[in-house]
């Protein structure tokens, strides 16, 4: 009995490494293991879908499959949204320290310098998107979570205090995980900091559009992000202050599914536009174009 269910379990054959020769014993023969190189594929962690790096490259990191946003660098995301020549990274030195001497805070920064490759959670900088000029902050999750330090709140500030000074519109595209905790009430403090920065802009007629990208929490939902003259965000971008986890604890109440995704924020009030990665240019270069056209600031 157990022969026969062990036998109608077996439904694969075993294809020998080599082609057999008859009558004689074939020895095992370890069959050298491909390798595929490191990048060369990519796998959708929404619906696990693999695909050519180098396609989903093309396609903007949007999943063909699914449409989801997979998350985009500083530098992939200033490479798409604004026009190839021009551009103008400002501050590009400035760089985070140990204000606090937090136990093993400067490693962590080296650290994440390396991985990244970048110095901070966020570039800003001066350029053009269809020719039309533009202030940019661009922040980068994969520099400490994108969190807010006093760097990020300052170069922010500055490109506040550029675009203020130059009479141009000012584009932050936001991704963070929150204050960076390393640097305690620092930190806290940029939320003011840049709070005040974007007044002052309003206060000159300027012309301010918050573009909310995956994740957006924490300090940063809760300040510059949520101050936009604009408010766009794209599909399926999550943006709200604390986490579901949390809320779901203080409320003691099961959130809906789609809880702080960019549509549910839309549906509620708390965005003006939800804009697919590949007309994410166009619109910015429209709203530019309204904005100019009505003499800037």
């Amino acid at each position: 009995m157990f022969k026969d269910i062990f036998q109608k379990k077996r439904k694969y054959a075993t294809i020998p490494s080599e082609r057999a020769i008859p009558g004689e014993r074939q020895e095992a023969v370890e069959r050298p293991k491909r390798e595929i190189p490191e990048g060369l594929m990519n796998k959708c962690s929404k619906c696990g879908t693999i695909q050519y790096s180098k396609e989903l490259e093309k396609n903007l990191k949007v999943c063909p499959a699914c449409g989801y946003h997979m998350r985009l660098n500083a530098m992939e995301r200033i490479a798409m949204v604004l026009d190839e020549e021009g551009f103008v990274e400002h501050d590009a030195d400035m760089v985070s320290v140990d204000p606090l001497g937090f136990p093993g805070y400067s490693s962590k920064l080296e650290q994440q310098r390396l991985k990244s490759g970048l110095k901070e959670a966020v570039i800003t900088g001066e350029g053009t998107i269809e020719g039309l000029p533009v202030v940019v902050a661009v922040m980068s999750f994969d520099f400490f979570t994108g969190s807010m330090g006093s760097v990020v709140g300052e170069k922010i500030t500055r490109a506040v205090e550029h675009a203020i000074e130059k009479k141009l519109p000012l584009i932050i595209f936001s991704t963070s995980g929150g204050a960076r905790m390393q640097e305690s009430i620092l930190s806290l403090m940029q939320m003011a900091k840049t709070s005040a920065a974007l007044a002052r802009l309003d206060e000159q007629g300027g012309l301010y559009i918050s573009v909310i990208t995956d994740p957006t929490t924490g300090g940063v939902s809760a300040s510059f992000a949520s101050l936009g003259d604009i408010i766009i965000a794209e599909p399926g971008a999550v943006f709200g202050f604390a986490g579901r986890i949390v809320i779901e604890q203080t409320i003691r109440q099961k959130l809906p599914d789609d809880f702080q995704t960019a549509e549910f924020n839309l549906q509620h009030g708390q965005l003006d536009m939800v804009v697919h990665r590949k007309e994410l240019r166009t619109t910015l270069g429209k709203l530019l174009d309204m904005h100019s056209e009505k003499g800037g600031v």
